[in-house]
Order: C-alpha cells, then sequence, then structure tokens
C-alpha cells in the first residue's frame, strides 16, 4: 500500500506539536480521559515525535523505528512515545491497517511482551458504535497518533486502578454531563486552525 487519501496539512511541526500537547493537557489529562498519563508527562517522560511521511509504509516503518528507540531507552528518561502523523493516515479505515500492521511486527519480533500500541484519531470510532456518539470522542486526537507504551507501566498502572474496568464507562459519563456542545466545542480548539497554543510547546524530536 503506497499511501492512503490523506491531504497534506499545512501545519509545521511546532503547530502539530502545539495541537497535541494541547489535547493532551485538557482533554487525556484535564479531563481524567487517561488517569495515568499526568505523572509521566508532568516528569516531561513523553516523546512527542511528528513523522512528515504521507505513505502507509514510511509511517509503519517510523512507528517500529520508535518501538525499538523506546526499548533501548532506560524508562526513566522516556516511559511512552506519541507518533504524530499529520500527514498520513487520514482515512481512518487506513489508520487502523496500519495499527494492525505495526501489532503483527512486534508480535513477529517477540516485542509485543513488551510493548503496545494505543490509537488516536480525529475520525476515531469505536466497533459498534455511530459516528457521532460521545464516547468515540474518547481516543479522537487532532491528528492520527500511534501510542508506544511500555507493557510493564500498563500493568503496573491497570494493577494500581481501584476499578480499571470502569475507566471507559466513567470517561462516557464524563462526556456526556459535559454535553453534545461543549465536547464539540472543546475538542475544535485543538484541530488544525483552532486557536491558542501552550506555552511550553516543545519537540523531543
Amino acid at each position: 500500500m503506497e499511501g492512503d487519501d490523506s491531504h497534506h496539512r499545512a501545519d509545521g511541526d511546532d503547530e502539530v506539536l502545539a495541537h497535541t500537547r494541547r489535547w493532551l493537557e485538557e482533554a487525556v489529562i484535564g479531563l481524567h480521559l487517561c488517569p495515568f498519563a499526568s505523572s509521566v508527562y508532568e516528569r516531561e517522560q513523553v516523546r512527542c515525535v511528528v513523522e512528515r511521511h504521507a505513505a502507509f509504509e514510511g509511517v509503519v516503518e517510523r512507528t517500529l523505528d520508535e518501538a525499538a528507540r523506546l526499548l533501548e531507552t532506560p524508562d526513566d528518561e522516556v516511559a511512552t512515545t506519541l507518533v504524530i502523523c499529520p500527514d498520513a493516515m487520514e482515512s481512518f479505515e487506513v489508520f487502523l491497517d496500519g495499527a494492525a500492521t505495526i501489532r503483527y511486527a512486534l508480535e513477529a519480533s517477540g516485542t509485543d511482551a513488551y510493548l503496545q500500541i494505543a490509537t488516536f484519531h480525529p475520525d476515531y470510532r469505536f466497533q459498534g458504535t455511530e459516528p457521532n456518539e460521545l464516547g468515540n470522542y474518547t481516543n479522537r486526537a487532532p491528528y492520527p497518533v500511534y501510542h508506544v507504551l511500555r507493557e510493564s507501566h500498563v500493568t503496573e498502572a491497570v494493577e494500581s486502578h481501584p476499578n480499571p474496568d470502569a475507566i471507559p464507562e466513567d470517561n462516557i459519563e464524563r462526556l456526556e454531563s459535559m454535553g453534545r456542545e461543549a465536547v464539540e466545542r472543546m475538542w475544535r480548539q485543538w484541530q488544525p486552525g483552532g486557536e491558542g497554543m501552550p506555552d511550553n510547546l516543545s519537540s523531543t524530536e
């Protein structure tokens, strides 16, 4: 597969990082969509990289390179990595194909015992849901993102949480309590062209 139906975005890398960090700070952490994210983010252990390759294979290769790099890096330096793809994977179906390809490669190499992939996308849709359901916003990001996590950190976080199985339902209830208008308005702020940028923007490239 040489590519998808992506439209090349005009956003520079700094702008891409700014939108992504604002989403992390205000949604993922601010709304407690991931109760495990704040500690590593505050310790500056989240590596955010912008991958400008527009082809499917290039994005997959970069994500696998970042997975290898994460394994080689002490976890007190980098806990997790976000591979942000502003120029590729605009189609959600193609994006999911990319995630499946990355996971297959990790399994084939045996590194799936140490790493896992989470996914975020502007058009994220959980299986069995309608596109406009608010629950889908829990995994909607300004750009397609492949999130590379250490399996040991995931296990530790889940074991330390009093009720990890309730997190998805709690997130949906939180968004529903905000109301559709507020949720959609909030998410639009982080889209390309949205207003406002965090002051502490920096690349960990």
